[in-house]
Formats: structure tokens, sequence, C-alpha cells
């Protein structure tokens, strides 16, 4: 097997490892090893990460902000094997000009990440039906029980209250993760997702449909499918409007999938009672953004609904160490999100270990 006599970059532009000791574990094997700013919790622009990964080998991180990793991009990177991502998302990149090109993009998803959406999302609804932000400011500013402040009983009961209905777009990691949660509540589940089977459906206690007939029958509507062409804008002003009056709405996902403004419209007109959103399409929003002006009538999150103690990214150090360290060697790694790159990235870079 050729090694090469220099070490290889490897470019970590979203240091999420704040012990430091993957990456002294990266210099140990033999790699020269840059670290980026984590500025703001939001991680590196697309260009102030093509201004440190000049000759990089490996880009190690998060989500980039600022711009796709485009052809113009990988363009600049010339030797780039992989990109590492710490995260789930893949948004952020064009798989198809880095297939075409031979890159391989490689993600985490590991059930702290997933899983940490998947309770934070259970957290969101309940905040929601159960009005514990309303209730909470009522007594804190004096007051004590009123009508007003009633919540919504979930699951069906004995006396013929049949319970609510909670639709699922999206039942991949996240979705069925949810469903599963929401089983013991003795709720109706609907489910909306083209690309798994009827058997998928039925393990998790739910009712595949179209989505104009979750939309129209559920109670709650909650948002996890991922960020592509097929799911950006998903959820605009006419599929707002197909929405039970007085619905409430959550989105764990991608900003991108809904219309901000459409949302806005529903909840300032009463159409919808509420929603919870851990992400948007702009983040962090500008200063006196219209969603942040509606107060109860929207819970909002920085991103974070999956940040727990000991878990969300830092389980996914060691899986993106070892997808790096495998495409200097020569292998292809795990976990990988383009496999239809594998074979031109074996040409370029098959057998040829850095390390």
């Amino acid at each position: 097997m050729q090694v090469a006599a220099t070490k290889p970059k490897v470019c970590i532009y979203a240091p999420v490892d704040e012990s430091g000791e993957s990456h002294r574990f990266l210099q140990a094997e033999g790699c020269e090893v840059i670290i980026g700013e984590l500025t703001r919790g939001i991680g590196m622009t697309r260009e102030a990460l093509i201004g440190i990964g000049s000759g990089a080998d490996v880009l190690m991180g998060a989500t980039v902000r600022g711009g796709l990793l485009d052809q113009d991009f990988f363009e600049k990177f010339p030797d780039l094997r992989v990109v590492s991502k710490y995260t789930i998302g893949i948004e952020d990149v064009d798989l198809e000009v880095a297939t075409d090109l031979g890159v391989i993009i490689t993600h985490c998803p590991t059930e702290a990440n997933w899983g940490g959406v998947a309770e934070g999302t259970l957290g969101f609804i309940l905040a929601l039906l159960k009005r514990l932000r309303e209730r909470d400011a009522h007594v804190k500013k004096g007051g004590w029980r009123s009508p007003d402040l009633r919540g919504i009983y979930l699951g069906r009961r004995g006396d013929g209250y049949t319970g609510i209905t909670v639709g699922i777009i999206g039942l991949g990691r996240v979705g069925s993760r949810v469903a599963d949660l929401l089983v013991p509540w003795r709720v109706r589940i609907l489910a909306c997702d083209p690309y798994i089977d009827h058997a998928t459906f039925v393990r998790h206690d739910s009712v595949g449909v179209d989505l104009p007939t979750l939309l129209r029958e559920s109670d709650v509507v909650t948002l996890h499918c991922s960020l592509n062409m097929q799911t950006r804008g998903l959820i605009g002003k006419e599929e707002l409007a197909l929405m039970k009056p007085g619905a409430v709405l959550v989105n764990t996902a991608r900003g991108a999938i809904l219309d901000l403004d459409a949302l806005c419209d529903a909840l300032e007109e009463n159409r919808l009672i509420g929603a919870a959103l851990d992400v948007l399409p702009e983040e962090p929003p500008e200063k006196g953004a219209r969603v942040c002006s509606l107060g109860d009538k929207v819970i909002l999150s920085p991103h974070m609904i999956s940040a727990n103690g000991a878990g969300t990214l830092v389980a996914a150090i060691p899986w993106a160490t070892e997808a790096t360290l495998m495409a200097l060697k020569g292998n292809v790694p795990n976990h990988v999100c383009n496999i239809d790159a594998i074979p031109k990235w074996k040409k370029r870079f098959g057998g040829k270990a850095l390390i």
C-alpha cells in the first residue's frame, strides 16, 4: 500500500469535541490538525471554511452556514477525500457534485442525536397542549385557576373520549421514535412517508396516509423529514389551510421545510392555536423577526432540541473520527451518504494511504 511522505491535513471546522481528545488522537496518528471556531454555537460559514481549510484532505464538522458546499467550493479542495460530519443532516452539501468529483460525504446518525430530537418533540407537544408556559406565567403574575388555561387530554379514555390524532410527516429514525413514545399515550397516529413499506407503519402503530389526509385529520402535525429538493417548502400556505382549526404544528426537522410567513399568518389569524419550532429558515433569526413577536402562540428553540447531557454530538465524535481515519488509510468509511461516489472515490484514493 502506498503511504504519503507528508502529513495529511484534517480541518476540524466545527470542534464539537471540547476535550480535544479526538484532535490529539488524530495528531498521534500522523495528521496535521487545523481547528476552527464554533462561533455562537452555529458553526462556521462557507467562506471562513474555505479560508482555513486550504489544502485539506479531510473536512470535519457540522452544518456549514452561508452557502452550499457546491462545485465552486469543492474545486478549491482538489485533494479532499471526505467531508466527515458529526451531525445527521447533509442539506448543506451538493451531493450530486460531491459524487461526480469522487468526494465521500459521511454523517453520524447516532441515537443520542435522533433520539434526543424525538424526546424534545414530545416535550414540545406536551408544552403546547397542556399550556405549561401560559400556566406558569399566569401564576407568577398573581393569578390562579382559570378556564382559559385548560389543556388538551391526549389519549382515548374509557368514558368514550376518543383522544387526539397526531400526524407524523417522515417516519424515519426520529419520526418512528416519536410514534413509539406516543403509543402509551393511546393517541391515534397517522404518518406520511412515501419511502417506507407498509410493515414499518404497522411496526410503529401508525396508519400510513397521504399528506392532505394527514393535515386534515391531525390535531398535532410534527415534521421529521429530511430537507431535500422534494421537501423544501413542503408545508406552505395551501398545506396549512388544510389543517384543523385549533391544531398545532411542531418542526424539529429543518426550517426550510416550512413556509414561516405562512405559519405566522395562520397563527395570527387563529387558524392554528400554536406552534413549536426548533429550526428556522434563517438561523439565528434577525432581530425583530416576525416569528419572535407572536408571544405564547409559538415556542422557539435555538436549534438544539437534541442537546442533552451525555448525548447529542458527543456520541458522534468517535464515528466521525473513525470515518476520517478510514478515508486517510484509503478505505471506504462507514455511514456514507452518497454511496454512488464510492466507485470514483476508489479510483482516486482506494489503497492510497496518507497515514
